[in-house]
């Protein structure tokens, strides 16, 4: 892999960089930045991420899919997220902000990780707003966490939506801001969108 400038012969951006390697990356440009360390991080979550969208294009003819629509939303506004207690996943895919990162707050110390993958998200930190919110998937506590994402990804190729991405907002977790040291904090839906749907059962 190598970070090459962008051409304007170069084409679509997916196939080119499974074919060649080669990542067109702009200068001075936070978004390309931000994908380019991701990269370093993540290789084998970013190569399985290329591979299937490459796989998938030609499959498309035209009319882009579910599982291209779940890929480019976690590589662009992705998390993993390693728990220790299947409670605290239940309690985010139930939308159960408060419960979780105020009445839970110690637990969640303790036995929730977040990893942020998306570089869309990277870079909206650095103007953040009060809606971010990462799409996550969940990987055993300890487990490596790019090895984990990648093999996720596989497993669930064939049948992939992006419903299977759990949102996330990622201002709750415990000290990420000054504001969720209170409890009312949490009752902020600008910040903590309530339920509307139901999340799909837990994934392997």
């Amino acid at each position: 892999m190598q970070f090459v400038p962008p051409s304007a012969a170069d084409p679509y951006y997916e196939g080119h960089v499974h074919q060649t390697g080669c990542v067109a990356t702009r200068p001075d440009n936070w978004h390309d930045f931000f994908n380019a360390l991701a990269r370093l991080a993540f290789p084998q979550t970013k190569a399985r991420i290329n591979a299937l969208h490459a796989a998938e294009i030609p499959r498309e003819k035209g009319i882009r899919g579910r599982l291209r629509d779940l890929l480019t939303i976690f590589d662009e506004g992705g998390a993993i997220v390693a728990c220790a207690e299947p409670e605290l996943e239940a309690m985010i895919r139930g939308f159960r902000w408060r419960e979780l990162f105020w009445e839970s707050r110690e637990r969640v110390l303790r036995g929730l990780r977040f990893i942020v993958l998306g570089h869309a998200v990277m870079e909206m930190a650095l103007e953040p707003w009060a809606g971010i919110t990462c799409k996550t998937i969940f990987i055993p506590a300890g487990a490596d966490a790019d090895s984990s994402a990648a093999q996720w990804l596989e497993l669930h190729a064939a049948g992939g939506t992006p419903q299977l991405l759990a949102p996330l907002p990622i201002f709750g977790y415990p000290g990420w801001l000054p504001e969720n040291e209170r409890a009312e904090f949490y009752a902020d839906e600008r910040y903590f969108r309530p339920f509307r749907r139901e999340m799909p059962a837990r994934e392997a």
